[in-house]
């Protein structure tokens, strides 16, 4: 590579990421070029390299058998477009690939045709690293492993592998980065050969005769060998060289002084119903913190699982990946507030700071403003003049409604989509606009819970809840341009409520600008992505909010559910058991571990996991997961009952999932062979959802209850008018996730109804997608399923049939 240095050359830090082709050399002209020309496609689409380039904060360099990507925000980009490049090259088998990863500083030059370039240590050093690995191998230096040692999620995939000798004496230290199913965890055969030579004689120094070269290249060779260990010495901000060689994971370095969690406010009211106002004030101090660039904040939804005031600070640090804990309580009485925090060192577990503010609810934002302060002082973290003014602002002068605000918060963040808890949050934010018109954080809430509503359907997705989603959400820029709360719920109104994906993109790439530590950015583009059918790209962006929020239980679950789209299931029951790790009693994550058992033809594990479970009407996904179990098992005598008797006292809150339930109970008696019974609960189905459609239009879900329902009852022409409005509602090239589902309905009602070409027709298609489908847990079709399905029984003495149910599902 060569480069023209510039006349007044600087250095700044770097992230190189340094790759070539294995066996390369070996390859005709023809196949070369065509080699190249692949890697350049993949490369360039990554999710990485996109975002970095889109950013103009990237520089490519082609280097005959490879390339050198030269990252200059972050350490984990260069590893973050590996591992992306990693996952794609596991569907080109024939492109082997060894990767090496630097920090190190460069100079910023222009090469001989007046293009950016670089050059100096850290892209050297990056080769170097490089050359270490075999095909497959992602090897890091130590520098860079430090730094991501820094969060717990890297922590595991790091494996020293100690010191090595390459150019000019020089030795690099090398770390080993592997996942379950990216990177190479052999022990590269450099290694191998230099500890074998450990371990045998070696020719004494007196014996080796010198290489036959000139006394002054030596020299020279000296004189740049002594210049490079210098450089790399310099600008290497950690020690690399104290490290033992090793083929097992090193101890971990320290986390980021410049790191921070807020765990839950204690509640000292002696009103106890007085918890959502400490739950808010953590909140709302936590939510200024996360708003300091410089400062790494984990997100409320990872430390809510904790105590207030644990004893084990030290191991709680080490979960969350920070170097520092900040404790509280709070008690209210009438109009007066006390708020106690104490800022604490969790490796000593040391108090830095501590501090007591007893002030009037009207002055309570100043408190908030006043702790993140204080707090971005004792950690040395200077702020921007933004971030001050931010930190400092007053979001209404009306207590009464930041009162109902900290309300609907405390719904808001409450684990698990209950609706009663979306309609709780809705009415206390209404309130609370109206209290205060000019209130655009609670604006900007509103509209999230609107929109997260419509496309769960926690709340009943009506055209009125779709435009209140809207004007909440222009309100609040209209109130605050430059509120990354407000240009989020503009975001996801796009994508909840009108799936216009590119315009909700742009919205939320703008709020990264203003909620830098907001894991809801990256998991909202992955969202995003998986829709597209991007899922390498949704991956990538589902791994970068967990770097933030490591223990969101709902991003963990979203993240095991792409896993269960793409029919990858080990790897989503591993997600799941995370989930669990952090909730053990959680019944949908139960109910979902069950429903995989089944999706995979295990009944008897299934049944194990179902069997202690006893959900209400409200926990729908797991109490049909449960009724689903024994329509498998052609036993559903017991579970009949059960519904009877939650259908005898319908929730009107639930909407149109009574009749959902009542098709499942027809569904149950028609299995048990009471065809007599089904048809009524399947009339009553009907006569219950149908007047949900003329207020929900685009509601799939509820389409795809009818459509099922009609052809329980014959109804042949409606059951098919339904699939097509159904498919029109979510067309499968606008939604590769959720598209497919009505697919699966138009299976099910083509065989029930005697059209087994268009069933099959529909199953072929079906297997060889990913998709989320449209029943119980909404697990995608597998040949298992359809072996034990028992709506797909006029289907098993067709051979085309028999093939599809012997077959494994395409990934």
């Amino acid at each position: 590579m060569p480069a023209k240095r510039k006349s007044d050359p600087h250095l700044t830090t770097a992230h190189v990421l340094f790759m070539d082709v294995v066996g390369y050399s070996k390859l005709l002209v023809n196949e070369q070029r065509e080699v190249v020309h692949q890697l350049n496609q993949i490369v360039r689409k990554t999710a990485q390299f996109r975002k970095s380039e889109a950013g103009g904060k990237l520089i490519s360099i082609p280097s005959g058998d490879g390339m050198a990507l030269v990252f200059f925000q972050s350490p984990e980009e260069p590893v973050q477009c590996a591992l992306e490049i990693s996952r794609v090259l596991k569907n080109h088998p024939g492109l082997r690939l060894r990767m090496g990863v630097h920090s190190g500083p460069v100079d910023q030059v222009k090469d001989v045709n007046e293009r950016p370039n670089v050059a100096g240590a850290g892209i050297n050093i990056a080769q170097r690293v490089m050359d270490c690995g075999d095909a497959e191998h992602i090897l890091v230096s130590k520098r860079v492993a430090d730094d991501l040692a820094q969060d717990i999620l890297w922590q595991p995939h790091l494996h020293d592998l100690g010191e090595y000798e390459v150019k000019h004496g020089v030795r690099v230290s090398v770390v080993n980065l592997y996942t379950e199913e990216l990177g190479n965890p052999e022990v590269p055969e450099k290694f191998r050969q230099a500890k074998e030579t450990q371990t045998t004689p070696t020719i004494p120094a007196s014996d080796a005769k010198p290489a036959g070269r000139s006394r002054a290249l030596i020299a020279a060779l000296i004189i740049v060998a002594a210049a490079a260990a210098a450089g790399f010495y310099i600008f290497s901000h950690r020690s690399s060289s104290k490290a033992p060689p090793s083929s097992v994971a090193p101890a971990l370095p320290a986390i980021s002084e410049k790191s921070i969690a807020v765990l839950p406010f204690e509640n000292l009211s002696e009103e106890k119903a007085n918890a959502y106002f400490a739950d808010g004030i953590q909140d709302e101090i936590l939510t200024r913190l996360s708003k300091i660039a410089n400062l790494k904040v984990i997100s409320r939804t990872s430390t809510q699982h904790y105590k207030s005031a644990p004893e084990n600070l030290p191991e709680i640090a080490r979960q969350l990946g920070v170097a520092h804990i900040l404790e509280g309580s709070v008690q209210k009485s009438g109009d007066a507030v006390r708020v106690n925090v104490q800022l604490i060192k969790a490796a000593n577990d040391s108090h830095l700071w501590a501090d007591t503010f007893d002030r009037k609810l009207t002055d309570i934002f100043s408190v908030e403003s006043e702790v993140a302060k204080a707090v971005a002082d004792q950690l040395r973290v200077k702020l921007t003049g933004q971030e001050e003014q931010v930190i400092a602002a007053k979001s209404t002068d009306n207590p009464e409604a930041y009162d109902a605000y900290l309300r609907a918060l405390a719904y808001s963040l409450k684990a698990g989509a209950a609706s009663a808890n979306y309609l709780a949050a809705e009415k206390y934010l209404r309130e609370a606009v109206r209290l205060d018109p000019r209130f655009a954080l609670s604006w900007a809430l509103l509209s999230y819970v609107d929109a997260r509503g419509y496309i769960t359907a926690t709340l009943q997705p009506t055209v009125a809840l779709r435009e209140e989603a809207r004007q909440a959400a222009e309100t609040a820029l209209t109130l605050q341009p430059n509120l990354g709360e407000a240009l989020l719920a503009k975001g996801y109104y796009y994508y909840d409520c009108l799936k216009d994906y590119d315009t909700a993109v742009r919205y939320f790439e703008q709020a990264r600008r203003f909620l830098p530590n907001s894991s809801r950015v990256p998991e909202s583009l992955a969202y995003v992505e998986r829709r597209r059918g991007q899922w390498e790209r949704s991956e990538s962006h589902f791994n970068e909010a967990e770097r933030l929020d490591p223990r969101n239980v709902n991003l963990l679950f979203q993240h095991a559910f792409s896993y269960i789209v793409l029919r990858r299931f080990p790897e989503a029951l591993r997600k799941l058991d995370q989930v669990l790790d952090i909730a053990p009693d959680d019944v949908d994550t139960l109910a979902t571990k069950a429903a995989i058992a089944q999706t995979e033809g295990d009944l008897p594990r299934a049944a194990a996991i179902l069997a202690p479970l006893h959900p209400a009407a409200d926990d729908s996904i797991a109490l049909e997961t449960q009724v689903y179990q024994a329509i498998l098992e052609r036993r559903p005598a017991q579970i009949i009952p059960r519904l009877k008797e939650i259908l005898a006292k319908p929730d009107p809150a639930l909407g149109f999932i009574n009749g959902e339930l009542r098709f499942w109970l027809g569904w149950a008696q028609e299995v048990a062979g009471d065809h007599a019974a089904a048809q009524e609960s399947w009339r009553q189905a009907r006569s219950e959802l149908e007047p949900f459609l003329k207020e929900q239009p685009d509601n799939y879900s509820l389409i795809d209850d009818l459509a099922l329902t009609n052809m329980g009852l014959g109804d042949k022409a409606a059951a098919f008018r339904l699939i097509d409005q159904a498919v029109a509602a979510i067309p499968i090239e606008k939604d590769a996730k959720a598209g497919p589902a009505p697919i699966e309905i138009l299976a099910r009602v083509a065989a029930g109804m005697g059209e087994p070409d268009r069933a099959i027709a529909a199953l072929q298609k079906l297997l060889s997608i990913p998709y989320e489908g449209p029943l119980a847990s909404n697990m995608p079709l597998t040949p298992a399923r359809l072996r034990l399905d028992p709506m797909f029984d006029p289907l098993r003495n067709d051979p085309r049939f028999q093939k599809l149910a012997a077959e494994p599902a395409t990934k």
